[in-house]
């Protein structure tokens, strides 16, 4: 039986044409035309003035901290309901990461990061920044995140990594905060099988992280360094493949979508099942379609159908589990509301590739809808 994967790479031929022209050019090495193309049009896409291509995203959320001068003895508050990089890009710098939960929209309630504000200011603690995530290609309220930043002066980085191709009130995803930062990690809506991008208006941030990446040498005939680097660079090879990728970006995300409403119509009406809701803020690029099952109306629980699917060859996984959860961050500060508890115990990933054909979503359906 093929299966059919949650969501895999899509690939075509301006890519391969790109990298074989990088190939036989023989800018192998990192950095080479490429990198400084992709850079430009992503620039151009986002609608902002610089960009740094990374080795990853993670990559770039470290040097955004940075940047920002996040160090040791410093708390950022970011989001519980994500994947661990965004925090591991915390303990990365040294600082401290502290967990603020979900609102009806999964991603952080803009109140419980004003409680915490209120609360680091009160004790006596320094917050470096907060780092907000686009969840599942959806962007929280960055107008009432925003006015609560600047009523603390705390600078706002938007972890854009699942969410290139998304608007939020006509603005793009990444543009949303005083920096922002994609990821084209493998199962990404585009990819460079690995790497990430560090976007912002300000040319100072953006050299400057462009000098950390690439081991921090000083302008000097030899090899000088007065400051420690490290080596984030993206490779030309894996630039001339995002810049293929680019390309299609908009097809892409019309196919996630044209994913995402066929699910939604195939579940409306069933009891038991609910989609992830959208805020009326936000044009998502749809990364994962991701619904929540009510255990008690649909007749099954969330595991009964994720068993199901993975035994008929179908990769689902169920939501992300609250880093105010994961033991390697059992010592860390959170607030939280029980949000995104309850949605990882009753919440599931289905494949969302934008090659999934119709024939393979309705095998999907089917065995969702079957698993009664």
């Amino acid at each position: 039986m093929e299966r059919i994967w949650l969501s895999p790479p899509h690939m075509g031929p301006a890519e391969r044409e790109l990298l074989m022209e990088a190939f036989d050019s023989n800018w192998i090495a990192p950095l080479g035309p490429h990198v400084n193309g992709f850079e430009a049009e992503i620039a151009a896409y986002a609608g902002v003035d610089h960009a740094a291509a990374l080795s990853s995203g993670t990559a770039a959320l470290q040097l955004a901290l940075l940047l920002l001068g996040v160090g040791p003895g410093d708390d950022v508050l970011t989001s519980s309901f994500t994947f661990a990089a965004t925090a591991n890009a915390v303990k990365y710098v040294g600082a401290n990461p502290v967990f603020i939960d979900s609102d009806e929209y999964w991603n952080m309630d803009p109140q419980l990061l004003e409680d915490e504000l209120a609360s680091a200011r009160a004790a006596g603690r320094r917050v470096g920044a907060v780092l907000a995530v686009d969840l599942y290609g959806q962007c929280p309220d960055y107008d009432a995140l925003n006015q609560v930043c600047d009523r603390y002066d705390v600078p706002l980085v938007e972890d854009a990594a699942e969410s290139l191709g998304s608007t939020s009130k006509g603005k793009k995803a990444g543009t949303l905060g005083c920096m922002g930062v994609y990821s084209f990690h493998g199962n990404k809506i585009i990819t460079t099988s690995g790497g990430g991008m560090l976007i912002s208006n300000r040319q100072d941030w953006i050299e400057r992280a462009r000098f950390l990446a690439t081991q921090a040498r000083d302008p000097a005939p030899h090899y000088q360094h007065s400051t420690v680097g490290y080596n984030f660079r993206l490779s030309n090879l894996l630039a001339a493949v995002g810049r293929g990728q680019l390309q299609v970006l908009d097809d892409r995300v019309a196919a996630r979508q044209a994913i995402y409403d066929r699910y939604l119509a195939a579940f409306e009406g069933v009891d038991g099942l609910t989609m992830m809701p959208t805020p009326d803020w936000c044009k998502p690029n749809r990364w994962l379609s991701c619904f929540t099952v009510d255990e008690e109306q649909f007749g099954v629980d969330r595991e009964v159908i994720r068993l199901r699917l993975e035994g008929q060859q179908i990769e689902c996984r169920p939501l992300w589990k609250p880093m105010h959860q994961q033991p390697v961050f059992a010592d860390c500060r959170s607030r939280v509301s029980g949000v995104s508890e309850g949605l990882f115990k009753v919440g599931l990933c289905l494949p969302s590739g934008s090659s999934l054909t119709e024939e393979q979503q309705q095998r999907i359906i089917g065995e969702v809808l079957a698993a009664r």
